[in-house]
């Protein structure tokens, strides 16, 4: 028989997972340790814009209370997927590019025009970058992980999932929360939090933090001028502001404000495999500029230790407003919601682009590179019920505006370590071409040694030797380090804003056909117009290098013997004094590009309920990531693209699942098999030298969802767990399905491969135990664990990007009083310290991957060839400490 009494009480969650049964994934909850649930019936969840309890919901849903996310040391969404199978989250060159995948379906956050797979909605506000969520999301009530596409309710760019973040709201009794923590690194946090009423209709709550850390990385700071010897630190401040006001009982209204600063180092990437260009960085910097190469070029040993010459700040603000208004009708027996939210969120960075202790390329956080989007959204819903039918209306609009700003500055050893590249690479391709002395440029013949270069540089291209068995010096008119070479500074200053305008009309209604049987219906269509204005700029003389190179493109193939080696040579001169940052026709290059699309999203399930404890669904769900931009230089050859767009992604998913409650209902085990199409999948991969979104035709993600939850016995023990066993696989495809069919050598190991950032299994698991001591104490201890199976980090599937299979492992310990007024905490995160790397990347500039033409392997990749420099991003180690809570 169908449940209409739901029990509507906050609960708490017995974390997903279970180390001990592999698996993990659940939604939990508890209350007070004194009031801890002792059934499932008290797993509350709104993945359907309305309470329902968990067991009665046809989702894949992960619900964590904040006692389950303090128990398992969750302070951001980073943080979220030790308690989440199938669920990944990184971040790169900076905390504001942190990208949340589900079941291996996701994108990498360093283009400002790209929306996301995953969406964060926080107080039932959409955030449109997942970066916001990084942040402390402060007191929460619980966080709702919703698997597969979610646009019916929660609209575009959800089509691999939700991440839905609910706070704590105003309460009438008074209370105060203080909390302190310190830990290794160097850290401590500070948090305060006072809720109570105002008068008998108007209730307030107040929240501020603020956290500080050292960073994770230790630095080797080459050349200077940064001084600072480690990266990857924290250090922040939050604060939140909340009214609830209830004019009558028939109506809500609440309020909230927030505003977080951060201010801080972040990230510089650690060398994982150095190429043979490392003698070159050696001979431009102070010290070994990076780390020594492992025999025979392999890969390096884990290490913490980076370079970087330049300073890597981050200054990053987010703030806004929300209105939240809901009204009762009784006589419809219906709810009127009212949504409505301002938000800002803008950074100014500084990179170190090349990470080396060479001083060849980087940004600076004065204001010209970074990011501003500000947004405005307005959702109206309608939903109500009868005996037979539940159902909602409702309308979206939102407004959205960006701002990018991109500068690169050349550094002083930019010139000459191209012209060591361009040796290196000559040498190898081209070894037998004549070559002639005269005073332009220091690209040799084979066996010449760096140091011999670099005595070539000091005379200004006019020393003669000796540089090698038959060695001389060829001519590159413009890479002379003392004639007309590249610029010193800055040499690019592009700016570019996208408006963008979105209108939906939505609908979701379950037919309670029978007390057994349940159908849903939802449909939703959006309409989206999106606008971008650019101006690409070279300034202080930037670009002409590469305008006399390729005005000059005969004479220089002339000067490398003529012929088709001697044109190749030309080329390849040619290609890499036309690199985006320093193209000359980029020169005040004006974009202006409109586009508008509309699509029908929607869900049906059915679900049946063989008994009181068993209940089986199928569904079927299509979803919608919107079209975007290109917000950056992107280039075929060393043409500029014609078009920055890129088309709108879909994704038709078909589940089928069980949940049953069994053990007096105390003991749930549910499973769900999945198989998700995404058509014009949007790829965000680094090309070697900018950051392009590539729509990629087909990517199908196949897999099962397992979850348990059991209140064991045992008094105040519980156990929960989860496994997702996941085939995310790209399509076969060609470069003519490509939108830039010039990316497809990078692209070429992709087709028919998993998908980045896709481990075959994921298992977490959690084991909470608490109780009584006696005494008026209480006592308890948790542990949370998360596995991986091997996955690749990088978004072009390179072999040296990939991670092997680890296992992550948090736990803590705590003492209390009885009433919880206060409780005293020992933690630690990643105990075992494993190491593992979150995104690894191409070096800029050092080595190539992939070669010009196809190899015997059938793609533009042979492992024989590779001479790249790699070098990544890492995953957090091991840290611990100690935190008192104080509550009144």
């Amino acid at each position: 028989m169908r449940r209409t009494n739901i029990l509507r009480t906050t609960v708490s969650a017995a974390v997903v997972g279970a180390c001990a049964f592999g698996f993990a994934g659940v939604a939990a909850a508890q209350t007070a340790p004194q009031d801890q649930p002792t059934t499932i019936d008290d797993i509350i969840v709104t993945a359907q814009k309305r309470e329902q309890n968990l067991q009665d919901v046809p989702i894949v849903v992960t619900s964590l209370s904040q006692e389950a996310l303090q128990d398992a040391g969750v302070r951001d969404i980073k943080d979220l997927q030790i308690l989440t199978p199938g669920m990944t989250v990184t971040s790169t060159q900076s905390e504001a590019s942190t990208t949340a995948r589900i079941r291996g379906v996701g994108t990498v956050g360093d283009n400002p025009g790209l929306e996301s797979s995953v969406g964060v909605v926080i107080d039932g506000v959409y955030r449109s970058r997942n970066s916001v969520g990084f942040g402390d999301l402060g007191e929460l009530s619980r966080i709702e992980v919703l698997k597969g596409p979610q646009g019916t309710l929660f609209g575009k760019n959800t089509s691999a999932g939700v991440i839905n973040v609910i706070t704590e709201a105003p309460a009438f009794t008074p209370g105060y929360g203080l909390e302190l923590t310190g830990g290794n690194y160097g850290a401590y946090g500070v948090t305060g939090s006072v809720t109570g009423p105002i008068t008998d209709t108007v209730a307030f709550r107040l929240y501020a933090g603020t956290r500080k850390r050292d960073g994770f990385y230790d630095v080797n700071t080459g050349d200077g001028p940064r001084t600072t010897t480690d990266d990857q630190n924290q250090d922040f401040w939050t604060a939140r502001g909340q009214l609830l006001i209830l004019p009558n009982d028939n109506a809500s209204i609440r309020l909230i404000a927030d505003y977080t600063k951060r201010d801080e180092y972040c990230c510089v990437g650690v060398n994982i495999r150095t190429g043979p260009t490392y003698p070159f960085v050696d001979a431009l910097s102070t010290g070994t500029g990076q780390r020594p190469p492992a025999t025979g070029f392999g890969v390096l040993p884990f290490s913490r230790t980076a370079f970087a010459n330049r300073d890597t700040g981050q200054k990053i603000e987010d703030m806004g407003l929300s209105a939240e208004a809901n009204i009762d009708f009784t006589s419809l027996n219906a709810t009127l919601t009212s949504l409505t939210s301002w938000r800002r969120w803008s950074g100014d960075l500084g990179m170190d682009i090349d990470y080396t202790g060479a001083d060849i390329a980087y940004r600076v956080d004065d204001g010209d590179y970074g990011y501003d989007v500000e947004n405005w959204t307005q959702e109206l819903r309608l939903a109500g019920q009868t005996d037979k039918v539940d159902w909602l209306v409702g309308v979206f609009v939102t407004h959205e505006d960006i701002g990018r700003k991109d500068s690169f500055y050349l550094g002083p050893d930019y010139t000459n370590f191209l012209s060591y590249l361009l040796t290196a690479n000559f040498n190898r391709a081209s070894p037998a071409i004549p070559i002639s002395p005269n005073s332009f440029g220091c690209l040799s013949r084979p066996g010449t040694t760096a140091a011999q270069i670099q005595g070539c540089l000091a005379t200004g291209g006019t020393g003669t030797g000796p540089f090698g068995p038959g060695g001389a010096i060829v001519t590159v008119p413009t890479l002379q380090a003392t004639g007309p070479g590249f610029i010193t500074g800055q040499g690019m200053e592009d700016r570019y804003s996208q408006s963008s305008e979105s209108y939906a009309i939505f609908t979701n209604n379950t037919w309670h056909v029978t007390d057994q049987f349940d159908i849903t219906l939802g449909l939703r269509y959006t309409q989206d117009e999106k606008r971008v204005l650019g101006q690409q700029t070279n300034i202080n003389g930037n670009g002409a290098t590469c305008g006399a190179v390729a005005a000059n493109q005969a004479a220089l193939a002339g000067a490398f013997g003529g012929g088709a080696a001697g044109a190749a040579a030309a080329a390849g001169v040619i290609g890499n004094s036309c690199l985006p940052w320093a193209n000359f026709a980029f020169t005040n290059r004006r974009i202006s590009e409109s586009f508008d699309d509309g699509e029908v999203s929607g869900t049906i399930k059915a679900a049946y309920r063989l008994n009181d404890s068993v209940m089986a669904y199928a569904s079927y769900a299509r979803g919608y990531k919107s079209f975007g931009y290109n917000l950056d230089r992107v280039q075929n050859g060393i043409t500029p693209t014609a078009s920055l767009l890129f088309p709108s992604e879909v994704v038709d998913s078909y589940e089928a699942g069980v949940k049953m409650t069994l053990v007096d209902r105390t003991l749930l085990l549910n499973a769900t098999y999945f198989d998700q199409t995404f058509e014009d999948f949007q790829l965000n991969t680094f090309l070697g030298t900018a950051f392009v979104v590539e729509s990629i035709p087909e990517l199908t993600s196949r897999g099962v969802d397992a979850d348990m939850l059991w209140f064991t016995p045992i008094d105040g023990l519980s156990l929960s767990g989860g496994v997702t066993y996941t085939k995310t696989e790209y399509g076969e495809f060609t470069a003519a399905d490509l939108t830039n069919p010039g990316s497809f050598p990078q692209l070429s190991l992709l087709p028919g491969s998993r998908a980045s950032f896709a481990p075959e299994w994921s298992v977490s698991g959690s084991l909470n135990y608490d109780r009584s001591l006696g005494g008026g104490l209480r006592g308890g201890f948790s542990l949370a664990a998360k596995y991986m199976s091997e996955y690749n980090t990088g978004s072009d599937l390179l072999p040296y990007k990939m991670q092997d299979a680890f296992t992550t492992l948090n736990g803590r310990i705590s003492i209390g009083s009885e009433d919880e007024r206060w409780t005293f905490e020992v933690w630690g995160q990643n105990l075992t310290d494993e190491e593992y790397v979150q995104v690894a990347y191409n070096a800029l500039a050092q080595g190539t991957a992939f070669q010009s033409t196809v190899q015997p392997n059938g793609t533009f990749y042979n492992p024989a060839l590779d001479t790249q420099t790699y070098a990544a991003f890492l995953g957090q180690p091991r840290t611990y400490g100690a935190t008192l809570r104080i509550k009144y």
